[in-house]
């Protein structure tokens, strides 16, 4: 795996995901999205380049001028990727954090993200 490519590749969905101008956002997730694709977060989930813009659209109505930015490194084997993000309002304080796992296609480009809020629980003793 080339990690600075998927690095690109997450970086330039997470951007994309907080772009305003809905032309831009959905030329991007055709870039960087199968046209299958699927992400599934806690409150929403949505398939296909249109659902996935129009998901993003609806996370800018509640959190406008937002923005994600990643906050770990990539960990990645085989078609399988995981970091961690958090959502920066627009004087750059944290808003909410989490971690997303992907799936890459044959292609390279993603498949499926699904994505968690908050630090992981800890063991129940």
């Amino acid at each position: 795996m080339n990690l600075p490519l998927i690095e690109r590749l997450v970086d330039r969905h997470l951007a994309a995901y907080c772009d305003p101008d809905a032309t831009r956002r959905i030329a991007a997730v055709r870039e960087v999205w199968n046209a299958d694709g699927s992400l599934v977060d806690p409150p929403l989930q949505a398939r296909g380049h249109q659902g996935i813009a129009d998901q993003a659209a609806t996370l800018l109505s509640q959190f406008p001028q937002h923005r994600f930015e990643r906050s770990t490194a990539i960990d990645a084997h085989h078609q399988f990727v995981r970091y961690g993000w958090r959502l920066l309002d627009a004087n750059g304080a944290g808003v909410l954090e989490g971690v997303d796992f992907a799936e890459l296609d044959v292609d390279g480009k993603l498949l499926r993200v699904v994505g968690f809020f908050g630090a992981q629980p800890a063991a129940a003793a």
